[in-house]
């Protein structure tokens, strides 16, 4: 990410700025990105994802308050582990798919639109990395959570991630007007989503045709982890457990095909 810094406020576009949390990892990347959302003048913000329980990095989320709501782009606890305590500390909802981490507010649905801290924030169902996930679109951006990350590929996340309906909310991706700007729950901001979403549906065919070799040259029933080890033989192996997660979505997508 450029110019990388834990526990700054970093502006992105007229609506957006992010604070990095301090979580980095083979999953995380950097870190998570912790979206802050408020119109120009605008005196409340939306927090979208505020990461884990750190109190280091929710006390300095706080500190942008007044928070008017909390919205979860999934139930990762990299993006939502801190959601509700933090929503407790600022008193503001929390919105999620997932009723387990709201606090004092709705569901989020196809077709909500969120007025709030002077913007109108459309929910896009996008599930597939877990089936919970949701971005958040903007004017001029959109929020990806992990569905589209800044840097590298996500993954089709055991036990409820299904690569069907993560093809499907790919292709929603890429029919948003060509250079909206990504804002990602990990990595750098994206300048055109559109195509970052077409490369991620690209990369998966490809991987899918690699899968389907692998299957035939092994035979019979491989295991995930068996066509990990021919299809990712060249991927350092600490990213093997995660490539399993996709593999094993990727043979239950071609099994139903």
């Amino acid at each position: 990410m450029s110019g990388l810094a834990y526990g700054v406020l970093r502006e992105v576009t007229p609506t957006a700025s992010v604070l990095l949390a301090e979580n980095p990892g083979v999953m995380t990347l950097d870190g998570t990105n912790t979206w802050v959302l408020r119109a120009p003048g605008s005196a409340s913000c939306v927090v979208v994802d505020p990461g884990p329980a750190d109190p280091v990095h929710l006390g300095r989320i706080a500190a942008q308050a007044p928070v008017e709501m909390v919205l979860l782009t999934h139930g990762h606890p990299d993006h939502s582990e801190g959601a509700r305590s933090f929503g407790r500390q600022v008193d503001a909802p929390v919105r999620s798919v997932d009723p387990a981490f709201r606090l004092g507010g709705e569901g989020l649905a196809e077709g909500d639109v969120i007025s709030a801290a002077g913007l109108s924030i459309r929910v896009l169902p996008t599930p597939g990395h877990t089936a919970d996930s949701v971005c958040f679109l903007l004017d001029d951006a959109v929020l990806t959570g992990d569905t589209v990350l800044g840097r590298g590929t996500t993954v089709v996340a055991h036990p409820d991630g299904r690569l069907g309906d993560y093809l499907e909310s790919l292709r929603l991706l890429t029919t948003l007007p060509v250079g909206t700007i990504g804002l990602p729950g990990h990595g750098p901001e994206l300048p055109d989503v559109v195509a970052a979403a077409g490369g991620y549906l690209v990369h998966r065919e490809q991987r899918l045709a690699q899968v389907r070799a692998a299957v035939a040259a092994l035979g019979g029933a491989p295991t995930a982890r068996e066509v990990v080890e021919v299809v990712y033989a060249d991927v350092d192996r600490s990213l093997w457990p995660a490539a399993e997660w996709s593999v094993r979505a990727q043979l239950e997508y071609l099994r139903d095909a």
